[in-house]
Order: structure tokens, then C-alpha cells, then sequence
């Protein structure tokens, strides 16, 4: 069957990049880019930081202006996705109205994992996820003297780096022992504990929060499981998300962690592909087990396959994982997934914040972690894309260096 019309329900990086690369790929049909936020669609990863900040503004984030879609032909729908008719191929919106399709993309992301503790629906309780979350975030951060970041990973951290910045005192709890601990190894959790301390941000781990204290309906402390009382101005929260898989679910596909796609992207109906923070797919770098990946590399690379797919250049979905966070002044580039690793062996000065750590399964390379050493982290992606032979004896060697060993075993 011609494929005359395409619809991606989401637009962030997945759904946008899945239509950017079917016109770049030749796609001449339809395509119609389902967004359900009041604004041009936007990258996400400023939110926390930059934007912020201040240091850029909504016109900057926009993946494109408005006369590059009506350019392309590709069809903004401001609406939602509300249900899939299979057998008709048409795509329910919730304004009443409905997309025909040949092929349907669901790019429909993640939302945050809700704060389920008493007061959590008080004024002053943040996640940060979209650009509706930060517009509200962004004045109370410039007033707020004592603020509480629930949850020690990649988003709490990058906001307690802006709060401390912005001269709050802050104090993070988080259930864990170290900061990002389901992400990165213990030597990297140090360094970036470390730095956050010199900010002047407090841990406190092994913690739970019991419930958020109100006055006149606004938060004004975090109470700890172990009694701690924290006064706070601002609350915000990052423990994690939970994939938008309810549109998949009752149109009854395969759901695992997400949307379960094959390694081609697809869904349990070969009309419909997945995508990004939301699908489950078999990864290659995970023993090609069942991995969900919250990350722009993952939703870029995916986007340009499926468009590949579609556009008759079909192949397996094989990319390495990579990701980053900045925080505060410091940098921090993953290449590979360490689950499972045993082993460490780090290279470079930790009380100059220039630290990889390479991360083994017994002999086997399985990724490495870079902050400030940017050419460590480009020489990993490309030892890891590869069959790695690199063994923990011989990067644990007197002046090892990751580029110079790329250079001479590629």
C-alpha cells in the first residue's frame, strides 16, 4: 500500500524529528504534527536551566519557526490525541474532530511521576517539565530564600544548581545514598555531590518526606520521615516519570514499560510506530532486553529511523545510548548504559572536576561517564559503537588516555 499520509501524535524532539526527516528523506504525502501545548513545539532540556535563568527565551528553544512547518507542509494540529480507531486508521482528537491515517507515529513522551505525599497539591509545589512549568517557576525562583528539591537526579539537580545560583539556600532530599545513583557510578556521584556542596547545596539522604506543611493554602516546609521539619519557599520535585502510554493501552497495543515496539520501532500494529520516552524497545546495548530511555539522542535517532522506515530504507534500531546534564559550571556526558557494572576505573584529576570514569561487566566496556573532558567522551562513543575491546587492565595502565587508544584501535 502508498503511503500517502502520515500523523505523529506529540511534538517534542521524537514527533518533531520524525517529520522533519520524512521530508528530508523525500515524503511527499501528509503529514500532520499533533501538539497538545499553546505553543510552537519546543526542546525541553533548557527548562530547568537556561530558560531558567534567563540566559535564553521561548523564541530560542522552538525547534523552528511557524513559516518552516507551513514551508515543509507539515499540518500543526493544536489538539490532543484522544483515542485510536484501528480499523479505520483515524486518530480521535479530543476536540471532536479526527486525523486519517496510513501510518501513525506515537511520540506521546512521559509526564512526571506525581509527588504522592499529603499537601503535595499545595501553591509553590513544582515539577519541571514543560515550558508552562517553568514560566510559573521562574518569578517564585527569583523571590524564594529556602527552597526544597525533592529527588537527587538529573532534573532536581540542575534546578538545585539554579537555585543555588540564583542565591536560595536549598537543601535536596533524596531516598537513595548518593545523587543519581540509578545513572552514574559512586566516583561520578562524588565529584557531583561535592560541587553541589561548594554551591552551598545541602543533602540529605536516605530520606523520605512524609507530607508538605501549608499556610493559607501555599507550602511553607517539607516534613521528613525522620522528623526534620525544612522550611521552604519553593518546593520542586524530580523523581522521575511515568510513560503516556493510556492512548496505546486502550487501543489495545503492547504495553511493557512503555509502548513495546520491535527493533524496526514498530507496534504490535504495523500500521502504528513509537517512539522516544515513551516506547520499550529491544536494546542492542542491553543485551537487547526490553529498555525504555528518557533522552534527546534516544528521541532524535529514533525519529530519523522510523522516517527512514517509512520512506522505504528500513533497518534495525542499533544507536548508542548517549546523554548529558549540566549543573552549575559542570558538564556531564554519558556514552553507554552501566547497569550491571562491577567495575570502574577513572581517569583524571576529581579535585579538578576532570573526571571519566569508564564503567565494566567483568571485561566488557559497558559506558563512561566525562565531565570536562569532552574528548573523552567522543572517543567512548566511538569505542562503544563498536565491538569494545577495551579491558579494565589496560585503561587501569600508568597514562592511559581514552583518545589516543580510539585513534590506535579503530
Amino acid at each position: 500500500m502508498s503511503l500517502n499520509s502520515v500523523v505523529i501524535a506529540g511534538a517534542g524532539h521524537a514527533g518533531v524529528q520524525v517529520a522533519l526527516s520524512l521530508r528530508q528523506d523525500g515524503f511527499a504525502g501528509r503529514i500532520s504534527l499533533v501538539n497538545d501545548e499553546p505553543w510552537l513545539p519546543y526542546q525541553r532540556p533548557p527548562l530547568s536551566k537556561a530558560y531558567l535563568l534567563g540566559k535564553i527565551d521561548a523564541t530560542a528553544m522552538q525547534f523552528r519557526p511557524a513559516e518552516f512547518y507551513a514551508e515543509q507542509r507539515i499540518d500543526l494540529v493544536a489538539d490532543r490525541g484522544a483515542a485510536i480507531d484501528r480499523q479505520n486508521r483515524r486518530l480521535l482528537l479530543a476536540s471532536g474532530a479526527a486525523l486519517d491515517y496510513d501510518h501513525l507515529v506515537l511520540a506521546t513522551g512521559a509526564h512526571n511521576r506525581p509527588l504522592n505525599v499529603p499537601g503535595a497539591a499545595l501553591a509553590g509545589v513544582y515539577g519541571v517539565k514543560t515550558r508552562a512549568d517553568a514560566e510559573a517557576l521562574a518569578p517564585l525562583l527569583a523571590a524564594a530564600r529556602r527552597v526544597v528539591v525533592i529527588g537527587a537526579g538529573f532534573i532536581g539537580l540542575e534546578f538545585a544548581a539554579v537555585a543555588a545560583a540564583a542565591g536560595a539556600a536549598v537543601e535536596v532530599l533524596e531516598l537513595g545514598e548518593r545523587p543519581m545513583a540509578r545513572a552514574v557510578s559512586p566516583q561520578m556521584s562524588e565529584l557531583f555531590r561535592a560541587a553541589h556542596a561548594s554551591w552551598g547545596v545541602n543533602f540529605r539522604f536516605r530520606t523520605a518526606v512524609s507530607a508538605l506543611e501549608g499556610d493559607n493554602g501555599k507550602a511553607v516546609a517539607v516534613l521528613a520521615a525522620d522528623g526534620a521539619r525544612l522550611a521552604a519557599d519553593l518546593v520542586v520535585y524530580g523523581i522521575g516519570v511515568i510513560p503516556n502510554v493510556a492512548l496505546a493501552l486502550e487501543a489495545g497495543l503492547s504495553i511493557d514499560n512503555g509502548i513495546r515496539v520491535d527493533a524496526n520501532l514498530l507496534t504490535s500494529d504495523p500500521h502504528i510506530s513509537a517512539l522516544g520516552d515513551v516506547a520499550s524497545f529491544p536494546c542492542l546495548q542491553n543485551g537487547e532486553r526490553l529498555t525504555r530511555l528518557e533522552s534527546v539522542q534516544n528521541a532524535v535517532d529514533q525519529g530519523r529511523l522510523i522516517a527512514a522506515r517509512l520512506t522505504g530504507k528500513p533497518a534495525p534500531y542499533t544507536a548508542l545510548p548517549w546523554f548529558w546534564t549540566d549543573q552549575g559550571n559542570l558538564k556531564l556526558q554519558i556514552a553507554g548504559l552501566s547497569s550491571g557494572a562491577d567495575n570502574h576505573v577513572v581517569l583524571g584529576d576529581p579535585a579538578a572536576q576532570q573526571v571519566s570514569v569508564l564503567c565494566f561487566r567483568g571485561e566488557q566496556l559497558l559506558a563512561v561517564e566525562s565531565c570536562g573532558r569532552v574528548g573523552d567522551h567522543m572517543a567512548a562513543r566511538k569505542i562503544l559503537a563498536r565491538p569494545p575491546a577495551l579491558t579494565p587492565a589496560v585503561a587501569a595502565a600508568p597514562g592511559f588516555d581514552l583518545k589516543a587508544w580510539e585513534a590506535a584501535n579503530r
